[in-house]
């Protein structure tokens, strides 16, 4: 049964949640055409980054699907001013000449807009919108193909899947599962050779700092990780791993404490369980899942939920309780998903 979006999509139940949209009859549509379909996608995810007040945690681009995990930071949009607000907006949505050619956005341009208090409202309610990120994403790529194709129709499935994450075991989960997928679908043997997906981007984005030792001292362990992986992400357009505004970073990370090395072993075991079906827990292995008060039984089963087969209800949660919580606040007598969690 369809869902209302105001009931998936509720940034006082949850900010994070996980977007899969589908090429239509699931055709290897994006790793098809005359360009790189998939570079396009990378670089717009980091565009739309830049213009919205989203957030995007992960990402990973397939042949015939996508997924991209975000966070809503409404605080941010309410904190811009009018005029930037216009100025976002027109890097979406340039004003365009007779012939429909895009022109600069123009400080004339942007007066005139500033005018009308109802476009800017509107303008600013759009932009902190994950219906509105998700179709700035998809449409022009849709128009792109079909114009080097010389085709009319859908590009991509007409409504993208969102699931609501509602508790850090499920957005770790969620978020290595997404950059497992080419491991997974057999694409690439490592997750750092995975093309197209956030954990490379990271791993990259190390390199050109040129901190590649940093990264390898991150991985020895919770402690030691977080106090190598000091400032290695402060710069990067993904959100960051680990919350560091407590450190003095100005920026808000998905958990408090965890770092990017103790994220990039979890990654690492855990694509060990999708190649081989089982793997060794270190002992850095070990912190790791005590930091998250979890095993690696119960990491392994969430793991293997969330990668055989479709991904049935809109709601992650660690716990039946916290999904009885959601229930009772968005006035609904249960949530999808509450039948997968244990009873507790």
């Amino acid at each position: 049964m369809t869902i209302a979006r105001a009931h998936l999509v509720d940034p006082s139940v949850t900010r994070w949640y996980h977007c899969i949209t589908r090429c239509v009859r699931r055709a290897f549509l994006l790793g098809e055409g005359p360009g790189d379909r998939k570079v396009w996608i990378d670089n717009r995810l980091r565009e739309l980054a830049q213009v919205f007040s989203v957030a995007v945690g992960g990402f990973s681009v397939m042949d015939n699907h996508l997924h991209v995990l975000v966070r809503l930071d409404l605080e941010v949009a309410r904190g811009w001013s009018d005029e930037e607000v216009v100025q976002r907006w027109g890097r979406l949505f340039p004003p365009r000449d007779q012939a429909r050619q895009p022109l600069p956005v123009s400080h004339e341009w942007v007066q005139w807009r500033l005018k009308d208090a109802a476009w800017v409202a509107t303008a600013r309610a759009r932009l902190q919108s994950l219906s509105w990120f998700m179709k700035c994403l998809k449409e022009p790529l849709s128009r792109l193909a079909n114009r080097e194709e010389k085709v009319r129709g859908a590009f991509f499935e007409g409504r993208f899947k969102s699931v609501a994450i509602l508790d850090e075991e499920w957005l770790l989960a969620t978020c290595a599962y997404i950059d497992l997928n080419p491991v997974a679908a057999g694409i690439a043997e490592l997750p750092e050779a995975s093309e197209h997906t956030s954990i490379k981007e990271r791993i990259e984005h190390v390199k050109a700092q040129e901190r590649t030792e940093d990264l390898k001292a991150a991985r020895k362990g919770t402690i030691a990780g977080s106090t190598a992986s000091a400032g290695l992400e402060e710069s990067h357009w993904l959100c960051p791993i680990e919350d560091r505004r407590q450190l003095g970073s100005s920026r808000e990370g998905m958990l408090e404490g965890f770092s990017l090395g103790s994220y990039l072993l979890l990654v690492d075991y855990t694509g060990r369980l999708f190649r081989d079906g089982k793997a060794v827990i270190s002992r850095a292995v070990a912190e790791v899942f005590e930091r998250l008060g979890t095993t690696g039984e119960a990491w392994q089963a969430r793991l293997e939920k969330l990668s055989k087969g479709r991904l049935l209800g809109r709601f992650f949660a660690a716990s039946r309780q916290r999904l009885r919580e959601v229930a009772q606040r968005l006035g609904l007598r249960h949530v999808p998903n509450l039948g997968g969690c244990p009873a507790t």
